[in-house]
């Protein structure tokens, strides 16, 4: 039996460290994997301070942190001087990641997302990605249908073995990602928009996991 999916969650767009509280409360219940640091567009040196004024309210209740920007800097640097554990990149570029796997060896995770097509994840898949991410909201906020993202997801966990990530746009889409076996089920505004808080958010989907996991 596998084990039962991680939580990932995956920030608005950050231009400063104002989000550090609500990420920490996220994150202090220690059921998060991995967060996605989505940062707004700024210099390399703006963006590093950022990893390091944030990175704590992740990786001190020990989820990953992993960084991805929307400017073109050098994603590498800000991973590694940020003390981030990872970078992100958007788009279906294997020369990309292949150079970044070579800077960030194997110390550090290197993840895609925005995937079109199953040639395009194959490709990255041997490009050296840690994990593919399938399902996140698109550059205008839409989202790709669920029953697409459960196939996609499904079709990926079944053959490789590189971990894929499953977007889950509401906390009841968990229960319909978890199935497909994704190692990772990921989460952004169904947390940080919940009216009770992201520690709640994300305490019940760890507790949809754990339903699923005990029900095999």
């Amino acid at each position: 039996m596998s084990e039962s999916a991680r939580l990932y969650l995956i920030t608005p767009i950050l231009e400063d460290a104002s989000f550090a509280p609500k990420l920490a409360e996220a994150c202090k219940g220690g059921a998060v994997a991995a967060v996605l640091l989505r940062l707004g567009a700024a210099d390399e040196r703006s963006l590093t301070n950022l990893v390091k004024a944030l990175g704590p309210s992740a990786q001190d209740h020990g989820a990953a942190l992993i960084v991805t920007t929307e400017g073109e800097v050098d994603l590498a640097n800000v991973a590694v001087r940020g003390g981030a554990d990872g970078a992100h990149v958007s788009g279906a570029d294997p020369a990309r990641i292949r150079e970044l796997r070579e800077r960030l060896k194997s110390e550090r995770a290197v993840g895609a997302g925005h995937i079109r097509t199953k040639d395009d994840a194959m490709s990255l898949g041997e490009a050296g990605v840690d994990y593919l991410l399938f399902g996140e909201p698109r550059r205008d906020g839409s989202l790709p249908s669920l029953d697409s993202v459960a196939e996609r997801a499904a079709w990926w966990a079944e053959i490789f073995e590189t971990p894929c990530v499953a977007y889950a746009p509401s906390l009841k889409a968990v229960e319909t990602l978890a199935a497909t076996h994704a190692e990772f089920i990921a989460l952004g505004d169904a947390v940080w928009d919940h009216p009770d808080g992201p520690a709640a958010a994300v305490k019940a989907a760890a507790e949809t996991l754990a339903r699923l996991e005990a029900s095999h």
